[in-house]
C-alpha cells in the first residue's frame, strides 16, 4: 500500500474509525485529496466506502470514535452534520431523496433556503439543462439519471468545497452516465473537489485522479487512479474487475 503525506493536502481523512453500534466498520481509513482533484474510492460491497463518505459528511451514523477529518485546514471530525454542510460539505447519497410533492425548482430553491448559497437557478440551468426542461415536474417523477442530476445540483445550490457522491451512476443507461461525466468534469474546473463510491470502477478511475481502494473497512491501496487501471492483478483481487 501506498503511503501519503496528508498535512499540506486541501482534503485530509487521518486515521478514522467508525461503527454502527458494536458493528466496528471503517476501521483506520486515511487518505488525502487536493484542492479540485477527484478521488475514487473504490472497493468490493461491504468495503465500508457509504460509511466511510457518511462518516466525513458527520452523518448521524456511523459513529465516528476515533481519528480527525480536515477540509481546508479546519478539523471536520469535530462538527455536527449540519455544521459540516455549512463549511461545504454535500453528500449525495445513493437513494438522492428527492422531496416528494415538489417540483425540480422548488427541490432546489429549498436547498438554498438557509446560508451559504452556491450555485444560482440561472447557473444551475445552464450546466443542466434536462433540469431546465423540467423544472415545474415533481421531482420524483423524474428519470432515474434526471434525478441524480437534481441530487447533485442540489448540492451545488449550496456553497460548496467537497462533494461527496455515493454510486452516482447506479441503474443509468450510458448515456447518462456520460451526462453525468460531463457534470462531474465542469464541477472539477469550478474548483469542486470530490470523492466518489461508484461500483463501476472503470469509469471512475478514468474520471479520476487519485484512487483508494478498501477492503473490510480498511486502506489497501492509495495512489494514482491510473496505477489501479494498470494493475490488472489488484483489480481482480479487490474490485473483480
Amino acid at each position: 500500500m501506498n503511503q501519503e503525506t496528508q498535512e499540506s493536502s486541501f482534503f485530509n481523512v487521518k486515521d478514522i474509525h467508525s461503527y454502527y453500534g458494536e458493528s466496528y466498520i471503517v476501521q483506520g481509513v486515511s487518505f488525502s485529496l487536493e484542492e479540485n482533484q477527484i478521488l475514487a474510492l473504490l472497493g468490493r460491497n461491504g468495503a465500508g466506502k457509504t460509511s466511510t463518505l457518511k462518516s466525513i459528511a458527520r452523518a448521524d451514523n456511523p459513529v465516528l470514535k476515533q481519528g480527525e477529518i480536515y477540509l481546508a485546514g479546519e478539523s471536520v471530525h469535530d462538527k455536527k452534520g449540519f455544521e459540516a454542510s455549512r463549511m461545504g460539505i454535500q453528500l449525495v447519497p445513493e437513494d438522492r431523496r428527492i422531496i416528494p410533492g415538489m417540483t425540480v425548482e422548488e427541490n432546489l430553491i429549498l436547498a438554498q433556503v438557509a446560508e451559504p448559497i452556491g450555485w444560482s437557478l440561472d447557473r444551475i440551468y445552464e450546466s443542466f439543462p434536462r433540469l431546465a426542461e423540467r423544472r415545474k415536474q415533481e421531482g420524483t417523477t423524474l428519470s432515474g439519471g434526471e434525478q441524480q442530476m437534481l441530487a447533485v445540483a442540489r448540492a451545488l445550490a449550496r456553497d460548496i468545497k467537497l462533494l461527496l457522491l455515493d454510486e452516482p451512476y447506479e441503474g443509468l443507461a450510458p448515456v447518462i452516465v456520460h451526462e453525468i461525466e460531463r457534470i462531474l468534469l465542469e464541477i472539477k474546473s469550478q474548483g469542486i473537489t470530490t470523492v466518489i463510491v461508484e461500483q463501476n470502477a472503470v469509469a471512475a478511475l478514468k474520471l479520476a485522479d487519485r484512487a483508494v481502494i478498501l477492503d473490510t473497512g480498511e486502506v489497501v491501496f492509495s495512489g494514482s487512479a491510473q496505477a489501479v487501471l494498470d494493475d490488472e492483478a489488484m483489480r481482480l483481487k479487490y474490485l473483480a474487475i
